[in-house]
């Protein structure tokens, strides 16, 4: 368990996580090598900066994974209560039964934790050869529901969530991925549409085996398409993140779309459960992915910039996709600017405060330029107890969604930022990218006590990412 300076004990997730994911380099066909690789770069190069969870995302368990698609009627390999096993040709410590086990102790020695990716349901082959679901007298067959099955990936059917067989399935599974030591597990089409009881049951088998080995799994549910900040109270209860939209790549129409998102769930975030805008698809991506192919992401510079101030002014928890070890090295020192971290686990009142379409000439509506969006947030201690980097401070992102850059004016007041009270005390601003790729930013204070305003200039599809600390 996770405990503060003073040993006081810690919820799971207490800042949002910061890892990698398999999924946009390798898709379905990550090797162990590929994953120590990466693990051990993220040890050396990120993990001072907050980065600490690896995950190895789908078909973990398909001896015929391959890019760009699933297998249907794939081999699976599967030990004799239908649980998925790796597959020992990728992922070699694996073979004899060991499963993740000696690949977790591995990652752990590195000081960093391991996860998986797992689909919602029970392998088709194992309900085909009938395989007895573990420590009862029920079969696959028995707790199988053919009639709600995945529509985009063919390896499982549905659980009949009425049968009790189903909960024992779930507790099984669990306890084997518990036994090999797992820290993390991503669980597939939970919430489009949303599958209450498979939720429940998740967290309910989760609970059992941490109870049992004594280590906490943080459970991530995807995808996110249409999900309802509705059901809050009970995603908080049952998980520790929740995508909010379906898959994102490294595409600026993906990332356009996720601030009307993460302005709907800000104010929902809370220590320990977290709304989740989806994967960075930053570095080397598509070596053998599901989507496009091999690449350095298409995102520029400044989409970049953009991405990760709005996820972490959103509170939602990162996880980088590109291959780390063979990503640029301006990609590696963007993740590794040390503000992520401490606006993800040292900020509150995340809001959204201005979302403006700007023309340029607002009688003519064919003159539309882009949209200006700033978010504010206070700053404030971790739940860690490590101090706040700016003790009575503030946060402020100025985002300009347009083609050309965007010169702010005199539109923004320190005072809107700041509040009311403050508006007369002098500040100091500094740039959260200052040092970062791409050089300093044009932002500044201008002006004279309540007139005083923050300004510059934004480039295209850009980000100014600033702390405000009194003088």
């Amino acid at each position: 368990m996770t405990t503060t300076a003073s040993g006081n004990a810690l919820p799971q997730a207490w800042r949002p996580p910061m890892g990698w994911n398999s999924w946009d380099s390798y898709g379905t066909t990550v090797t162990e090598d590929e994953v120590l690789a990466n693990a051990r770069f993220m040890a050396e190069h990120l993990l001072a900066a907050g980065w600490d969870t690896l995950v190895i995302d789908i078909d973990w368990y398909d001896p015929t994974a391959r890019a760009h698609g699933y297998n249907a009627d794939a081999p699976l390999i599967l030990d004799g209560y239908g649980r998925q096993l790796p597959d020992p040709a990728r992922f070699p410590s694996a073979a004899d039964g060991r499963g993740f086990a000696p690949l977790a102790a591995a990652v752990h020695e590195l000081g960093l934790k391991l996860g998986v990716h797992m689909m919602r349901g029970i392998p088709r082959l194992a309900v085909d050869r009938d395989l007895p679901v573990y420590g009862t007298d029920y079969t696959a067959r028995d707790i199988a529901d053919l009639d709600h099955v995945c529509k985009w990936n063919p390896d499982n059917y549905g659980l009949n969530q009425k049968h009790p067989g189903a909960q024992a399935w779930y507790d099984a599974q669990l306890d084997l991925f518990a036994s090999w030591g797992l820290d993390f597990l991503k669980v597939d089409d939970m919430q489009t549409p949303f599958h209450a009881d498979e939720i429940a049951a998740h967290h309910r088998a989760i609970a059992k085996a941490e109870a049992k080995y004594g280590r906490p799994i943080d459970l991530s549910l995807s995808p996110g398409g249409w999900v309802s900040t509705g059901y809050v109270d009970f995603l908080r209860g049952n998980a520790q993140m929740w995508r909010i939209s379906d898959d994102l790549w490294d595409r600026w129409e993906d990332i356009y779309q996720q601030f009307a998102r993460l302005a709907r769930w800000a104010p929902f975030q809370t220590t320990g459960h977290w709304a989740d805008a989806d994967m960075v698809p930053f570095g080397h991506i598509g070596l053998r992915a599901e989507r496009g192919d091999d690449r350095q992401s298409r995102l520029t510079p400044d989409e970049q910039r953009t991405l990760l101030a709005l996820w972490c002014m959103g509170r939602s928890p990162l996880m980088v996709g590109g291959d780390l070890p063979t990503s640029e090295p301006d990609t590696i020192a963007l993740l590794a600017n040390p503000a992520l971290r401490e606006v993800l686990a040292g900020s509150t009142n995340n809001h959204e405060t201005v979302r403006e379409r700007i023309f340029a000439r607002w009688w003519e509506d064919d003159s539309y330029r882009g949209e200006f969006i700033v978010w504010a947030a206070d700053a404030a201690d971790w739940a860690d107890g490590t101090p706040s980097a700016h003790p009575g401070g503030h946060y402020a992102a100025l985002f300009w969604t347009g083609d050309d850059d965007f010169d702010i004016g005199g539109n923004i007041q320190l005072q809107s930022i700041v509040g009311l009270d403050a508006r007369d005390d002098d500040w100091t601003l500094t740039d959260l990218f200052a040092g970062m790729p791409g050089g300093d930013a044009d932002v500044r204070i201008e002006g004279e006590g309540a007139d005083r305003i923050i300004t510059g200039t934004i480039p295209a599809h850009g980000a100014l990412w600033v702390a405000l600390d009194r003088k």
